[in-house]
C-alpha cells in the first residue's frame, strides 16, 4: 500500500530537479563535452568547414607554448593570493565589527561598499590611483616621502601584484559579512565559560572563534579560489594582460587565442585544461580543510 506512495513522492522530487537539471546539462555539460570534442581536432578559422581529428596534438602544443605556461603560472599565483588576501583581512575585520560599536553598522557598510561596483568600475578606479602621472595618488605619496614614482601596472614584476592589491581592497568587505554571519551564530555561552577558566583573547580566538568559523572558512577559501582561477575583468580592467604577457590568465588567454585569434581547437582544449585544473585544486583544497577538521 505505501509502495505507490513512496514512488509518487519520488517523481515529485525528480519533477522539481528536473529544471534545474536541463539548464545545467544544456549550459554546462552539453558544452564540456563539445568543448572536449573539438579539443582534438583541427577545428579553427584556417580550417572552418573539413573538421579533421589531430589526436592530442593540440594538449602537446598547449603545454610547449610559453604563453600559455605564463597564463597558467599567473592565474595559480593570482588565485592563492587573493584568496589569502581576503580571508586573513576579513576574518580580524569580522572579529572587530561584531564587537559592540556604535558605528558597526556604517562600518560594515563602508568595508562592504566596494563589493557593489561592478569590477571594471573598480578596475579603472585603481588605474586612476596606480597612475605615474602627477595625479595618481599613491604616486603623490610615495613622492612626497622622498621616493620615485613606481610604476604599477607597467613593471611586469609589479603588474600582478598590483591587481591583487585592487581585487583584494573590492573583495575583503564581502568575506567579511559571510564571517560576520558565522560568528553571529556562535553561543556566548562559550566564551563566558572561557571567562571563568581566565582565558586569554588569543586562547578565545583560537580554540573558539576559529574553530567555530571553519563552515565559512571553507566556502570563503573555496569560492574564494574558484573565483580566482576565472578571473579576468579585473585584469583586462587594469592592464589588458600587460605589460608583455605577464598578466595574462587563462580566462584572459583562451579568449584571445581561442575565440579572438580563431584557434577554436587549441582555445578547446586548454578550456578543459582549466577545467581539469580546477577541479583538481578544489579536491586538494577540500582534503586540506577536512583534514584541519580532523585536528
Amino acid at each position: 500500500m505505501n509502495k505507490p506512495n513512496i514512488f509518487k513522492r519520488e517523481i515529485n522530487y525528480v519533477l522539481l530537479l528536473l529544471p534545474a537539471l536541463l539548464i545545467y546539462c544544456t549550459f554546462f555539460i552539453f558544452p564540456t563535452i563539445k568543448t572536449a570534442l573539438y579539443s582534438f581536432t583541427n577545428w579553427s578559422d584556417v580550417h572552418p568547414v573539413v573538421v579533421k581529428f589531430v589526436g592530442i596534438d593540440n594538449y602537446i602544443a598547449l603545454f610547449k607554448d610559453s604563453i600559455y605556461l605564463t597564463g597558467i603560472k599567473n592565474t595559480l599565483i593570482y588565485a592563492v593570493l587573493a584568496m589569502l588576501g581576503q580571508n586573513l583581512l576579513a576574518i580580524p575585520l569580522a572579529v572587530f565589527l561584531n564587537k559592540r560599536l556604535k558605528t558597526k553598522n556604517l562600518l560594515r557598510a563602508v568595508f562592504f561598499l566596494p563589493a557593489v561596483f561592478s569590477v571594471l568600475v573598480i578596475g579603472f578606479l585603481w588605474n586612476f590611483m596606480y597612475s605615474p602621472s602627477d595625479f595618481g595618488l599613491i604616486n603623490q605619496l610615495v613622492v612626497a616621502l622622498g621616493f620615485e614614482r613606481i610604476n604599477f601596472l607597467g613593471d611586469p614584476h609589479l603588474a600582478l601584484y598590483s591587481v591583487i592589491i585592487a581585487s583584494v581592497w573590492q573583495w575583503v568587505g564581502y568575506t567579511m559579512v559571510i564571517y560576520l554571519a558565522n560568528l553571529q551564530s556562535i553561543s556566548t555561552d562559550y566564551y563566558e565559560a572561557a571567562k571563568i577558566d581566565r582565558a586569554s583573547g588569543l586562547q578565545m580566538f583560537r580554540y573558539i572563534t576559529l574553530p567555530l568559523l571553519l563552515p565559512a572558512i571553507t566556502f570563503n577559501t573555496v569560492m574564494g579560489m574558484i573565483n580566482g582561477m576565472k578571473v579576468f575583468d579585473i585584469v583586462y580592467a587594469l592592464t589588458g594582460g600587460g605589460p608583455g604577457y605577464s598578466t595574462e590568465t587563462i580566462v584572459s588567454l583562451m579568449i584571445k587565442k581561442g575565440l579572438s585569434e580563431g584557434f577554436y581547437s587549441y582555445g578547446a582544449a586548454f578550456g578543459i585544461v582549466f577545467v581539469i585544473l580546477v577541479g583538481f585544486i578544489t579536491f586538494i583544497h577540500f582534503t586540506l580543510i577536512k583534514m584541519w577538521e580532523r585536528r
